[in-house]
């Protein structure tokens, strides 16, 4: 997927890219690959890999949930590493609220430099565990929208996401090809902590045999104190 061929499946979506958001992917990608030499933040560096499995990967919820992001939506981003999916979604929703949340100060570091040269505004860097993210007074249940993409499985995923999200938000998961096993054995742990999966989505990106899956799942109930437990348990002991 190339530039163009990004492009034109966005429109297709029915998202008519402006030539400031065009530039900005463009500016995206050459900063992506220009530090990842000294950082490590892809594996993926192919110009039409990264347009498809990072940019067109990470907006898949905004095509497949577009009512969640209509209007100023707060998105909080948990392991945002090199920015997806909170990124390509903010160029693709300017009036989103975003805030990422991260533990390494490199990625931060190529986070701040990179909203800077993209010009966005309504970014909010935070240096943190998840799990101490989620005990935070400033965070706690404070987001509309929570994302993750590629950080843990879905028992451990939950119990850094959902305290962060607000009474009545969501959580969205983007995850890899069948996530039947990874959810059901999450189920216990998503309700424990006041979410109930509202949808499952699985879809494949264009022109690709890649398959993805995204669990969206509505915080119906305040997250007991307790969670998220002390950094490093919910990896060890998940729910």
């Amino acid at each position: 997927m190339n530039p163009e061929n990004f492009i034109n499946a966005l429109t297709e979506k029915g998202f008519e890219l402006s030539s400031k958001q065009k530039e900005q992917f463009a500016i995206y990608y050459q900063e992506l690959v220009k530090t990842n030499k000294k950082v490590n933040l892809t594996r993926i560096t192919d110009e039409k890999d990264v347009y498809q499995k990072h940019f067109y990967d990470s907006m898949t919820p905004v095509f497949e949930f577009p009512d969640l992001f209509k209007g100023e939506k707060s998105l909080c981003d948990v392991g945002a590493g090199a920015g997806f999916p909170s990124l390509p979604i903010k160029i693709l929703c300017p009036e989103l609220k975003v805030t990422i949340i991260d533990s390494l100060g490199k990625r931060l570091k190529f986070l701040e430099s990179l909203v800077e040269k993209l010009g966005l505004t309504d970014i909010t860097l935070v240096h943190s565990r998840a799990e101490d993210a989620g005990q935070n007074p400033a965070l706690r249940e404070k987001f509309d929208l929570v994302t993750a993409r590629a950080v843990a499985r879905m028992s451990v995923l939950g119990e850094y996401c959902l305290p962060l999200v607000k009474l009545d938000g969501y959580f969205i998961a983007l995850k890899g090809p069948k996530a039947d096993d990874e959810l059901a054995s999450a189920k216990k742990a998503i309700k424990l902590l006041g979410g109930k999966t509202q949808k499952v989505v699985e879809l494949t990106l264009p022109n690709s045999d890649d398959e993805r899956t995204l669990i969206l799942v509505k915080k119906l109930t305040k997250t007991p104190k307790k969670y998220p437990r002390q950094a490093g348990t919910p990896n060890k002991k998940p729910l």
